[in-house]
């Protein structure tokens, strides 16, 4: 049961990270000639002890699973194998920056995820059967971060992230005939994140694109499915997102 039509359009969605692409590499030119130019903006930016900020991530996701021991006996020679399938979605959020050293900030980041995250059972045959997860649509996550930046040089600075990120499902198929088809998984996560970015200072805003590995920690199945994913021990959530990040 397609639940979000809005998932299909995501195929096509690499023609616009080659633009984002572009216009980073753009954008990021033109603080280049600034620096070059002498021109400092935002001098008094690092000073504060608060900054504020928002975010739009575009992401990759999927399932990372553990087979169960019993994929391995002769209820499943009709098995060939359990995969996940890579989905892209996006993301919008919140940033509260809090200056701790003059190189270390903490950040936290709420935002709302919506992804789409599935599974696909091939069959000897070969057939193929594909089951979405229940936490279709989306997902409040919190990141809690720490920022360790370089030394800004003109009107750039490079950066390393990284830190944890509980999050909790907060819509999604919920109804049990609707649940048939789908797996089963817990509405908490929790999972490590890092990256790295860049600061790039304008006149009037700070804009920071940058790249986050998550990595998910606890195991999202359900003790309550046993129906889609008898041969699956432990499912994991992992993603690899682009941030466009502004902020003053």
């Amino acid at each position: 049961m397609q639940t979000f039509d809005l998932w299909d359009k995501f195929n096509l969605c690499w023609a616009k990270v080659v633009i984002g692409v572009v216009v980073i590499v753009a954008m990021s030119g033109n603080a280049v000639y600034g620096q070059l130019e002498g021109e400092v903006n935002l001098p008094n930016s690092d000073n504060k002890k608060i900054k504020y900020g928002f975010s739009i991530g575009v992401f990759n996701s999927n399932f990372k699973l553990k087979y169960d021991d019993v994929f391995v006996t002769p209820a499943f020679d009709s098995v060939q194998s359990i995969n996940p399938v890579n989905k892209f979605g996006f993301s919008l959020g919140l940033i509260a920056n809090f200056k701790l050293a003059q190189y270390l900030d903490f950040r936290v980041t709420p935002k709302v995820g919506f992804y789409q995250n599935t599974i696909e059972i091939v069959y000897t045959d070969p057939t193929r059967e594909t089951f979405a997860a229940n936490t279709d649509l989306s997902r409040v996550e919190i990141p809690l971060l720490l920022k360790y930046k370089s030394a800004r040089r003109g009107n750039t600075r490079m950066y390393l992230i990284g830190g944890v990120t509980p999050a909790i499902r907060v819509s999604g198929s919920k109804n049990e005939q609707e649940l048939v088809d789908r797996i089963i998984v817990e509405d908490q996560s929790l999972s490590i994140e890092f990256g790295f970015g860049l600061d790039l200072y304008y006149p009037l805003f700070r804009f920071s694109p940058e790249i986050r590995f998550s990595r998910g920690i606890n195991n999202m199945l359900s003790a309550n499915d046993i129906a889609n994913t008898e041969g699956v021990q432990r499912l994991t959530l992992n993603s690899v997102t682009l941030y466009l990040q502004f902020g003053d």
